[in-house]
């Protein structure tokens, strides 16, 4: 059992509160989300290598690795670390959590949309349509070219990457563009990652920018998990939108709970807050 506050309580009784009465839901999510998964909290370089010791060994954290550098330096290295968590994404079951979201969601009249950086898929793992999903970070379950040849993204499909885990390398054969033949990578926005091809995640980003449009005046709630500071973008996406009339932010974060003024921020994971909303919604 969590003891809570009487402050918390009273949070989590307006989060409901608000969720409930909301004609339509935005789901904004960051890694935080995924850790009541199973998924491993690469939060700190600690973290990182608990899940990952070969990488200690090396002196390669999660920033260093999470770079197009790798592609060209050293394929094996960058596919052992991307092929590995592609794997790892595909065996994961999603928490209960993301039903709950869709639940909820899928009752509103104004209808919802996702707003995550995660690159896992796994809100449409978890039944939320694919064209209702906006990945501001692309996607590790489709692929480009590493060397810009103008193929365009495709889906990873069948693609298996066999990895010696006790170096975290991956074994040839490596994933190829289909066009060129050259080395293929994740279509993931790393840290300064000019060659990202964009245009998947910019369609989502436009059919999302269309349904805010469509909700004409409607009351929008952001329902934001596990999105923190370090990586900003989803955060910063859910303030924005605080300057569109009748939307509110509730703001589910274990380490980072602060919100703006007016909007409801409550501390802990993502799963165990929202069967807490859950409890106290209508019909539960």
């Amino acid at each position: 059992m969590i003891n809570r506050t009487r402050e918390q309580e009273r949070r989590i009784h307006d989060a409901a509160d608000v969720i409930s009465a909301a004609e339509a839901l935005l789901i904004a999510a960051g890694a935080g989300m995924g850790v009541d998964s199973g998924l491993p909290d690469f939060r700190g370089s600690a973290g990182f290598w608990s899940a990952y010791p070969p990488y200690k060994e090396l002196g390669l954290d999660f920033y260093d690795l999470a770079s197009p550098e790798w592609f060209a330096r050293d394929p094996g290295l960058a596919w052992g670390f991307y092929g590995h968590r592609l794997d790892l994404y595909r065996r994961t079951v999603p928490h209960p959590g993301f039903a709950l979201l869709l639940k909820w969601a899928a009752g509103k009249p104004g209808g919802y949309f996702v707003f995550t950086s995660n690159v896992d898929g796994h809100f449409q793992k978890a039944g939320f349509a694919e064209e209702r999903v906006h990945e501001c970070h692309g996607s590790i379950h489709h692929l480009q070219c590493a060397g810009a040849c103008g193929r365009g993204t495709w889906p990873a499909g069948d693609v298996t990457i066999a990895i010696d885990e006790k170096n975290m390398r991956a074994q040839p054969p490596l994933p190829a563009c289909p066009s060129c033949g050259r080395l293929a990578r994740p279509n993931v926005l790393m840290f300064g990652d000019w060659g990202w091809q964009p245009r998947r995640s910019q369609a989502q980003a436009l059919g999302m920018r269309d349904w805010l449009e469509a909700l004409a005046g409607k009351g929008l709630v952001i329902v934001e998990c596990g999105a923190g500071t370090a990586v900003p973008s989803v955060r910063s996406m859910s303030e924005r939108l605080l300057a569109r009339p009748r939307t509110r932010l509730v703001r589910i974060n274990a380490r980072e709970a602060d919100v703006p003024a007016g909007q409801i921020g409550l501390e802990g994971s993502a799963l165990a807050t929202l069967d807490a909303l859950a409890a106290l919604m209508p019909g539960h």
